[in-house]
């Protein structure tokens, strides 16, 4: 099997161009002067057969509709027409096809994907989709505020973090590029375990995550693309239950100043619906230290009911990304100075905070 190819983010290669179709050649007969109506002659009839009232010219604007004969008016010939499901048909052999040329390309190694590992065809054509039917039908996910996410440019989205499993991420993710004008991309920035764990560190890398660090996030902010972070991290996602929707320490505002070299925008998204997914009761921290995991959940499911136990709740969410914060008037140095980074970080901090308490009062329910 071939290598995937690495496309660098300033490669400006453009694929070439598909052979264009030579043009059909129009018959002597046929050719007429632009504007001219076509005319259509009548034909004679045969010898000993009525002859028509008038020999004239009749044009193609004048000339009565016929009437469609029907297959069963010609013998030995199958229905010609399309049937009602012609259309659907059609359909299916476009996606069976599509679906050919998709395999074909991953056998053969003919895609693309970025320097960190980012790959656009597999993430909306296989992850998306089978991440949106439980953004689309199980979390029935409201997007409030998409306008608040520019174009295009280099951007920061900092939302909160909960769930006790990191699905608010996905959820985000799909939110933004299913409900925004130019279907953006998020890449979000994921913690150290994410890509120690076999498989899902060749999902997230595909999907598009990197790791939450400094230097990634500014080169992907430097090339113009959509950043998602969220500062609680582990103390967020792995918070019980009875602090809910209570915002844990934003770290040291690394995000912040972040954005500030990059003179990016900061975007606060509140997610309201994932603190029920799994109401985590307890934390048996003996057993994550021997699993060298940060911490171990126990639900009113999970682990007594075993794989069941990991089914998460069908509660309704919403997402609401709030208006930008702007960095781009600071001056470069701006990122050095720790009494304004920790303004900015409050002052996201408290936005989305607000936001949370505003959605849980207009919630009318967990599940609906």
């Amino acid at each position: 099997m071939a290598d995937a190819k690495v496309i660098p983010f300033d490669d400006d290669r453009s694929r070439a161009g598909a052979a264009s179709r030579p043009s059909r050649r129009r018959s002597a007969g046929s050719s007429r002067r632009k504007g001219e109506p076509t005319v259509v002659h009548e034909v004679q009839p045969l010898p000993g057969r009525a002859r028509p009232q008038d020999d004239v010219q009749v044009t193609r604007e004048q000339q009565p509709p016929q009437e469609s004969q029907q297959p069963q008016d010609r013998p030995g010939h199958p229905a010609l027409s399309p049937t009602p499901h012609g259309g659907a048909v059609g359909s299916l052999e476009r996606r069976v096809a599509g679906g050919l040329s998709f395999l074909r390309r991953r056998l053969t190694g003919d895609y693309e994907v970025d320097e960190f590992g980012y790959d656009a065809e597999l993430t909306d054509q296989v992850l998306m989709s089978l991440v949106r039917p439980l953004y689309d039908k199980y979390f029935r996910v409201e997007v409030k505020g998409i306008e608040n996410i520019p174009a295009e440019g280099g951007a920061l989205i900092v939302a909160n973090h909960s769930g006790t499993l990191p699905l608010d991420g996905l959820m985000m993710q799909v939110g933004v590029h299913d409900n925004h004008p130019a279907g953006r991309h998020l890449r979000l920035l994921a913690a150290d375990l994410v890509f120690m764990l076999p498989v899902v560190n060749e999902l997230a890398r595909k999907a598009g995550h990197t790791l939450a660090c400094a230097e990634d996030a500014e080169r992907l902010l430097e090339r113009g693309e959509l950043v998602g972070v969220m500062p609680e991290g582990f103390k967020g996602i792995g918070k019980p239950f009875s602090d809910r929707y209570k915002l844990q320490r934003f770290g040291r505002g690394g995000f912040v100043s972040t954005a500030l070299r990059q003179g990016a925008p900061i975007i606060p998204c509140s997610i309201v619906g994932a603190e029920e997914i799994y109401p985590m009761i307890g934390n048996a921290k003996t057993l994550a230290r021997v699993l060298g995991i940060p911490y171990f959940p126990i639900t009113p499911t999970f682990p007594w009911l075993g794989p069941l136990g990991a089914i998460p709740l069908p509660t309704k969410w919403t997402i609401q990304f709030g208006e930008p914060i702007r960095t781009d008037h600071y001056p470069p140095e701006a990122a050095e100075d720790p009494m304004l980074m920790f303004n900015l970080t409050d002052q996201v901090r408290e936005q989305i905070q607000h936001t949370l308490y505003k959605l849980l009062v207009q919630r009318r329910s967990v599940f609906f």
